[in-house]
């Protein structure tokens, strides 16, 4: 072995086991719950044992809860029945100017691909100025929320000028394909089966409107508590996340397993998909900032929020 090998090798060794140690100091809980929404990589994570395999030795169980999509996940997040969770960009808008105990603790930062405003083929819908006047279904408080403002904020129209639609995904899946609704925000892998099964059109993904994010949360309360177990979560998610842009087809399968959702619907969703976890840093920060201020702006959030003020600052390696 290389002197700079042995050296890497004995630095790593090293720090785990001083994470061990400061977690063990923590007085770690009993077990962590994450929560995790329909699609992603987690399926794939959670076949692979990493997270459960890492905790194991300190003595911590993992138990996985599923949601529909973020608002119900961060309010679980708020009230204690989950620590630790992945949502889009709107929910901690929203649960932050409610009052929620969060805190951002990690980013993933978004393509823009795996998110859309769609309509089905035959509409006569075909730019964002053509959504004046009509019924749009979108997950309140959801990342579709964002795109659907910014969207109509970009072509000059208002809130006033649409129909507002707020519908939870199975909802808005049986809306969209009755013809109860003209367009349809919405997220993969709901969009990716839109497009497959109903041959949804899309008119614009999230890259046509702005930059978008997604999120690890954390409560406030498991955080101050616990600040090296979540650093741990956020580098073996980090971790999963190198692995899982590596293996689409792997991830694919496993949440098609556990999903019950076409293969083809989720392989499509994968190949456009960003797993990498990164820190939040100030383009993060710039960017929530913005999709708060446009809340705002709307009155659709009670009051303004400094979305700075709930940053946990993680340094990877720490």
């Amino acid at each position: 072995m290389k002197r700079r090998e042995f050296l890497q090798l004995s630095f790593g060794t090293v720090a785990a086991a001083a994470l061990s140690s400061r977690a063990r100091a923590e007085a770690a809980p009993k077990e962590i719950r994450i929560g995790t929404q329909k699609g992603g990589y987690f399926p794939a994570v959670r076949q692979r044992h990493t997270v459960e395999d890492l905790f194991k030795p300190l003595g911590i169980e993992i138990k996985w809860i599923d949601f529909q999509f973020g608002p119900p996940l961060l309010e679980a997040i708020n009230v204690g029945s989950v620590d630790f969770g992945y949502v889009g960009d709107s929910p901690p808008i929203f649960a932050q100017a409610a009052g929620a105990r969060i805190r951002y603790v990690a980013a993933v930062k978004s393509d823009g691909t795996t998110q859309a405003i769609i309509v089905p083929q035959d509409s006569p819908i075909k730019t964002l100025a053509d959504l004046r006047g009509k019924r749009i279904a979108f997950g309140k408080g959801s990342s579709a929320h964002n795109l659907l403002v910014a969207a109509l904020e970009k072509a000059g129209i208002a809130w006033s000028d649409i129909t507002p639609a707020p519908l939870a995904p199975a909802d808005a899946t049986a809306a969209f394909v009755k013809g109860s609704v003209d367009a349809w925000s919405i997220w993969d892998p709901y969009l990716s089966l839109a497009e497959l099964k109903d041959h949804a059109r899309v008119i614009a993904f999230d890259k046509d409107i702005h930059k978008p994010n997604a999120f690890y949360i954390a409560g406030s309360d498991f955080v101050e508590k616990y600040p090296a177990l979540v650093a741990r979560l956020n580098g073996v998610f980090a971790s999963e996340g190198v692995w899982a842009d590596q293996h689409h087809e792997e991830v694919a399968r496993a949440q098609a397993e556990a999903t019950g959702v076409d293969i083809e619907a989720v392989r499509r969703f994968v190949d456009r998909s960003n797993f990498r976890v990164v820190p939040v840093d100030d383009e993060v920060i710039r960017s929530q900032q913005a999709v708060a201020d446009r809340f705002a702006r709307l009155g659709l959030i009670p009051k303004p929020v400094k979305v700075s003020e709930i940053i946990w600052k993680w340094t990877p390696g720490s």
